[in-house]
């Protein structure tokens, strides 16, 4: 009893309720109140039984089907079809059908039918006490004492079951206790529940059908086959049966052989069963009495005395006669046959006779018909029949006999009732009758899609059904990019719930999209209804294509159209427009050497081309630029000619700047001298360099040998010296001899004697009369000045002028 106690608590919060029993009781949410959703009892009431028998019975089918109508709000009077409601008194068949009713409904069919029984009875002069009714929807007959009066469970245990939101509706909630079928000696173990009792789930040691095996097996199931051959002995009582162990009889002897008909004359192969045959040879056997022959067929055993021995009669089977012999004719007795015809009423007239008498019995006599109106003297064989049709109503109430000749006795309405029935559909196929029609006998199936889960609701109530609600997976494979992922969802009508997962496709930025998915829908399948349209169903329902991904969304670093650093934009990354930064472009121009100016700019736009001159330095380094206009290739060789002075610049040397710049320092020295002497004069004294050309300073200045004219103040007194004693001689003095001219280099070195005096003295007058001569600056002549250009360029044009012997030639 623990399971079944357990089994009373509350269910679980994820347990199905039934929603339509909500929506059905909203009409009379006014007058009383509303009822309690209710759960899904299958498991609790079905949990003693599987934890026994480890299995569900194919006998649970039918109690499936009652539990999950009533679940679906489906249960419905077959009588009234209306809704049976949790608190409605009902009834059950427990025959055959299980079917469940109001109560007041079938207790008004029940009497409504025993009494038509009853009036049908009584008219046919038959006892009323045998009236029965029977069930609205499996016909079994139930006597009238047996109308139901109260309201039970349906294991019948408790009268008016309290209705319990937590136990089945119409159920006491205990075990049924009922007793199974082919009264095994247990009884029903699971909780009170509609429908048939489900074979018993005992385990009790069995036999197999050949009784070889003996097993323990359920007891609702005891009878099983152990798969072996069978090796009864047949019905032949010589082979065994060679069949794998069965239920029944064996099956007859297919044993073949060769076997002797019943008289023994012929041989045959037959099969085991078939041994026992008869030929179509005839017996031929002379009788015991000698005369004549036996005219049985094929026959085993003796064929038996003569038949035509012993006591005989005449052919009318008045005269006997005894003591003739059997081959001897029966004569006549010459009477009269008086064996009664067919008619039973009169005898044959002809005389004794061989043979049987005549057929049809042609006495003339006086017949009435059945109805009584008519006579008429007709020969005995023939009936008379009048025209009369008969008036009176049948049993139905509502057509006349209208039979010709009918003799009171007016036999059942043959017409069809076909009125519309309640529910509204069919008309009863039933004979005329009186009273209400039986109810619709149609029973419509209501499935969910995949038809795993139904239940039957009665012709009439299926508009206001809802499919069942199933707990199968729907097979209908997601035609999206997550149909690998995708959490799978329950039988249904109609289409499948939209994915709800991110669209996560990748676009060809990199980028995946955030949406939710947007990927192609499988077909929908057709919505609930119980009359599909038959020209839609050839209709083939393509899937709906998915919708394309929007634009990318995401935001991005864009650089500007000439992709200068440090000038992108956060924009859409969708968005492929570009901007310019209003910068110089700053690529590097295909001369390789400058840069564009112009504003950012596309950088698969040719940049300007560049008109600057080359800039480039010169290899060999050179001071003279490229001709050329700037380039990207190597600078040309430099063919300018370039003059350098010699070292002591008595000479210029022209050379070409290429090879000049190709020349090593040492070279370009040796190069550059002019190859005689060096004409620069000497720092210290006014003599030029005695040397080659050279570079640099001359050397040893101060040892120049040169004969230089040393003279006194006056001038007067003059020698020679070298110029190494002129300088030495300054230098002792405290002079330098680079701040001494060229005129004054030497004099007032010697000192003046007497001669000096006296012509000093003279000479001074003469002095003091000389005077430094100024030359004076010669001014520019303004008004006739002209600039050297445009002397040449008149002097050109006077050159061109046209003379007088070239106009006379004109």
């Amino acid at each position: 009893m623990a399971s079944i106690v357990s089994s009373r608590q509350p269910p679980s919060h994820h347990s199905d309720s039934h929603s339509s029993d909500s929506d059905s009781d909203s009409d009379s949410a006014t007058t009383a109140p509303k009822p309690l959703h209710h759960t899904d009892f299958s498991n609790t009431i079905f949990r003693s039984y599987i934890e026994i028998s480890g299995l569900e019975s194919p006998d649970l089918t039918k109690i499936r089907s009652f539990l999950t109508s009533s679940r679906s709000g489906a249960l419905s009077c077959l009588i009234c079809l209306e809704r049976i409601r949790p608190t409605d008194p009902t009834w059950s068949c427990t025959s055959r059908c299980f079917a469940v009713f109001h109560l007041l409904c079938i207790q008004s069919w029940a009497r409504q039918s025993s009494d038509l029984s009853s009036l049908r009875a009584a008219a046919r002069g038959a006892d009323d006490r045998c009236s029965n009714w029977n069930c609205p929807k499996c016909r079994i007959e139930f006597p009238k004492s047996l109308i139901p009066k109260t309201y039970t469970c349906f294991c019948g245990k408790i009268e008016n079951p309290i209705h319990d939101p937590w136990v089945l509706p119409h159920s006491c909630g205990e075990i049924c206790n009922r007793s199974l079928k082919y009264d095994c000696g247990h009884r029903c173990l699971l909780l009170c529940h509609p429908g048939p009792c489900p074979a018993c789930p005992k385990l009790v040691k069995a036999r197999c059908f050949c009784g070889g095996v003996e097993d323990v097996k359920r007891c609702g199931f005891k009878e099983f086959s152990c798969n072996k051959t069978c090796s009864k002995l047949l019905d032949c009582k010589a082979h065994c049966c060679v069949e794998i162990c069965h239920d029944g009889r064996c099956p007859p002897c297919r044993a073949r052989g060769i076997y002797k008909c019943n008289c023994g004359k012929l041989q045959q192969e037959k099969e085991c069963f078939e041994r026992d045959f008869r030929c179509e040879i005839p017996c031929e056997k002379l009788l015991e009495c000698g005369k004549h022959v036996c005219g049985k067929g094929c026959h085993e055993g003796e064929c038996g005395g003569c038949p035509l021995q012993g006591k005989r009669t005449c052919p009318c089977g008045k005269r006997v006669f005894e003591g003739m012999a059997c081959d001897v004719v029966v004569p006549s007795c010459g009477g009269t046959c008086d064996k009664k015809l067919q008619c039973g009423i009169h005898r044959c007239p002809e005389r004794c006779h061989r043979g049987p008498c005549v057929e049809t019995c042609r006495i003339v006599v006086t017949k009435s018909c059945k109805c009584g109106s008519l006579k008429k003297q007709v020969p005995c064989y023939q009936d008379v029949v009048c025209e009369r049709k008969c008036q009176q109503v049948r049993d139905c109430g509502r057509h006349a006999c209208k039979r010709r000749c009918c003799d009171g006795d007016c036999p059942p309405c043959s017409e069809i009732c076909d009125k519309k029935l309640r529910c509204k559909n069919h008309k009863c196929p039933s004979p005329c009758h009186r009273g209400a029609c039986a109810p619709c006998p149609v029973m419509v199936t209501i499935s969910c899609f995949c038809g795993e889960t139904h239940f039957e609701v009665p012709c009439g109530t299926e508009k206001e059904q809802k499919p069942p609600k199933c707990s199968k997976r729907c097979h209908i494979t997601p035609l999206c990019r997550h149909k690998s992922i995708t959490k799978p969802h329950k039988c249904h009508y109609g289409a499948c719930p939209p994915c709800r997962l991110v669209c996560d496709e990748e676009y060809p930025c990199g980028h995946k999209c955030k949406l939710r998915c947007h990927g192609p829908i499988p077909p929908a399948n057709p919505e609930f209804t119980l009359r599909p349209k038959k020209k839609k169903q050839n209709l083939l329902k393509d899937s709906t294509p998915g919708s394309a991904c929007p634009p990318c969304s995401e935001l991005v670093w864009r650089p500007c159209v000439g992709e200068h650093i440090g000038a992108e934009r956060m924009m859409v990354c969708s968005n492929k427009a570009r901007f310019s930064c209003d910068n110089y472009c700053g690529n590097l121009l295909p001369c390789g050497n400058h840069f564009c100016t112009k504003i950012c700019h596309d950088v698969k736009i040719q940049c300007e081309e560049c008109n600057l001159p080359c800039q480039r330095e010169r290899k060999p380094l050179c001071p003279h630029s490229c001709p050329l206009p700037c380039h990207h290739d190597e600078c040309p060789p430099c063919k300018v000619l370039i003059k350098r002075a010699c070292h002591c610049g008595t000479m210029v040397h022209v050379f070409e700047c290429l090879y000049y710049n190709t020349l090593s320092e040492t070279e370009q020295i040796a190069a550059r001298s002019c190859g005689g002497p060096c004409h620069r004069k000497l720092p210290n004294c006014p003599h030029l360099c005695p040397e080659i050309c050279h570079l640099g300073q001359c050397p040893s200045p101060e040892k120049c040998s040169k004969k230089v004219v040393v003279r006194c103040k006056c001038q007067t007194v003059k020698k020679e010296w070298s110029c190494q004693q002129v300088q030495a001689a300054y230098h002792s003095t405290g002079r330098d001899p680079k701040d001494i001219t060229r005129n004054q280099f030497g004099i007032g070195l010697l000192s003046c004697n007497s001669e000096c005096k006296s012509k000093v003295k003279a000479d001074e007058p003469d002095l003091h009369l000389r005077k430094s001569i100024i030359p004076e600056k010669k001014e520019p002549d303004v008004e006739n000045y002209v600039r050297k250009r445009k002397r040449r360029k008149d002097k050109v044009q006077h050159d061109h002028q046209v003379s007088t012997f070239q106009v006379n030639l004109l």
